[in-house]
């Protein structure tokens, strides 16, 4: 039997059971809808994750270098102008600004504590800190908006330094020249957020502060940038030039491994949910066979006045597999499309845009051609080994 008559016989009997033929499909449809829902919002989270880390709203790639002291002690920053200058002069490795990263926690200073100088720990803050008072009271926004003069400080640097806490209550310490008042005492304990010895309001510690010391550095690449082979040139161009190259060593997080590291979890996640969505299409693969073998029961008659008049048992088998999977792979077409079309209705309630590719399609088609022939085979079978004196008696 030829394939266009083949088709066209299959056709012709899906159509004389309309209904039923739709009611089989429903759970193809709904099983491929679901799967293509699930793929688009995951493309979509994908993609849009990977651009808010790695670009800007322009389109501009960023990546920062770290400076690390060979020596704990050693307080002097690892990027200074010379190195800023070096650095934007790359413009051959897609270099378009160059900046100096402003640390806020954790921070080395130098404090004048009773005319001795005390190497601590600091965080600047804006708002008001989340940490639990000993004595005192804290410091919060306002302070940071007049610039007031007034710092927290730890139970344990407040022992070590003034021998009694409340002893640090309204004590005055020295940083970059300015005054500081002790206002509050808090428990750097496992609980609190901050573990460092002083809490400054941000505001007054960077005042008349020129940025251009410091021990991280943001490099701003030209769009399409090859963002990690550029950096590693950067890095290595600092070992060799670099002011502190002999005092420390610098790095960087490759973007690229960590981008790539983050699409693959969320591909994973979004296949493993669309993998259970697809349970449905082994449920819907059973209704298949169910009505394929009712269909083989029902047409018993038109078998035997095939088989009678010249048709092989393999032109049956081929008819009714071919059923099935014209039923499942119609099914898996309005499936594709109506995920389409869900994912772009809840694209519009989400902070990003559903993403359908070609594969999505091609998974759509292929995935419910293989329900219909793993599901068609069995009844198809049945129908090619009917006997003809059998289907006569």
């Amino acid at each position: 039997m030829r394939v266009g008559e083949l088709i066209r016989t299959a056709l012709k009997s899906l159509l004389t059971n309309r209904k039923r033929s739709l009611l089989t499909m429903l759970g193809i449809i709904i099983g491929i809808t679901s799967v293509i829902t699930i793929i688009s919002l995951g493309n979509g989270v994908k993609k849009a994750t990977l651009k808010n880390l790695q670009a800007t709203k322009t389109g501009k790639q960023t990546v920062t270098i770290d400076y690390y002291a060979n020596d704990s002690n050693d307080y002097q920053a690892g990027f200074d102008q010379a190195d800023l200058a070096l650095l934007k002069s790359k413009n051959d490795l897609g270099v378009s600004n160059v900046k100096i990263q402003r640390v806020t926690k954790e921070f080395q200073i130098t404090a004048v504590i009773f005319d001795t100088n005390k190497n601590l720990t600091a965080t600047a803050v804006k708002d008001r800190p989340g940490v639990r008072l000993i004595a005192g009271k804290n410091i919060s926004s306002y302070d940071n908006s007049v610039q007031n003069q007034r710092l927290l400080i730890s139970k344990q640097t407040a022992l070590k330094n003034f021998k009694i806490i409340k002893g640090a209550l309204g004590a005055s310490i020295l940083i970059n020249g300015l005054s500081y008042t002790v206002v509050g005492i808090y428990a750097n304990n496992n609980e609190s957020p901050y573990d460092t010895n002083l809490i400054l309001p941000q505001e007054t510690y960077f005042q008349g502060q020129v940025n251009d010391q410091g021990n991280s550095v943001q490099i701003t690449f030209s769009k399409g940038s090859k963002i990690s082979k550029n950096t590693e040139h950067l890095v290595t161009l600092l070992k060799k030039k670099g002011s502190h190259r002999n005092k420390g060593e610098y790095s960087f997080t490759d973007m690229g491994e960590l981008l790539s590291g983050i699409g693959k979890v969320i591909s994973a996640l979004t296949y493993f949910v669309s993998a259970i969505a697809g349970i449905s299409l082994f449920i819907a693969g059973i209704g298949v066979m169910n009505m394929m073998y009712i269909s083989v029961s029902e047409r018993t008659q038109e078998i035997g006045i095939r088989l009678a008049v010249g048709a092989s048992p393999r032109d049956i088998m081929n008819q009714f597999l071919l059923e099935a999977v014209l039923l499942t792979t119609f099914g898996g077409l309005i499936g594709f499309g109506l995920g389409v079309g869900s994912a772009w209705l809840f694209s519009l309630l989400l902070p990003f845009k559903a993403v359908t590719t070609f594969g999505s399609f091609i998974l759509a088609f292929s995935v419910s051609t293989i329900v219909g022939i793993i599901f068609g085979i069995l009844p198809a079978k049945q129908a090619a080994n009917k006997n003809l004196i059998d289907i006569l008696k």
